[in-house]
């Protein structure tokens, strides 16, 4: 539950910092268009790190298989809505040319993701594989 909270509170004080930032520039259509996807991706990821508890690791880990809440959908929502999040931060910002950073960190992702599944399916076997066929991404 620390950890949960730690990643609360960081997720917190990031908005208060970018809200502060942001109150004196103007509201533009990228910049909303930005925000639109921003901080519902925020809020998602936060959720998706709170239902994975314990179960969390920066390193691939079987520890409990999730397939609740956010997991009952989507295996991988952490970094389905981190990498909205750099999306809408980036538009936020006006700086699309970094959304060739996201270029660059889809390959990371898939190759973290493939990485995971092969833990998850030898500890959970058939388990994971049903899990899988059920959900996407």
């Amino acid at each position: 539950m620390k950890l949960n909270l730690g990643t609360l509170a960081a997720a917190v004080l990031a908005l208060i910092y970018f809200a502060w930032y942001d109150r004196n520039l103007p509201l533009t259509p990228l910049r909303l268009a930005g925000l639109a996807i921003a901080v519902p991706a925020l809020i998602l990821l936060i959720v998706a790190r709170l239902q994975l508890g314990r179960a969390f690791s920066l390193r691939a880990k079987a520890s409990r298989l999730v397939t609740t809440g956010l997991y009952s959908r989507i295996r991988n929502p952490i970094y389905v809505f981190g990498l909205l999040l750099m999306v809408g931060f980036i538009l936020w910002a006006t700086q699309p040319v970094f959304l060739l950073l996201v270029a660059v960190v889809i390959p990371i992702q898939i190759r973290r993701v493939r990485r995971e599944e092969q833990v998850l399916f030898q500890e959970f076997g058939q388990a994971y594989l049903d899990y899988k066929r059920r959900t996407w991404f």
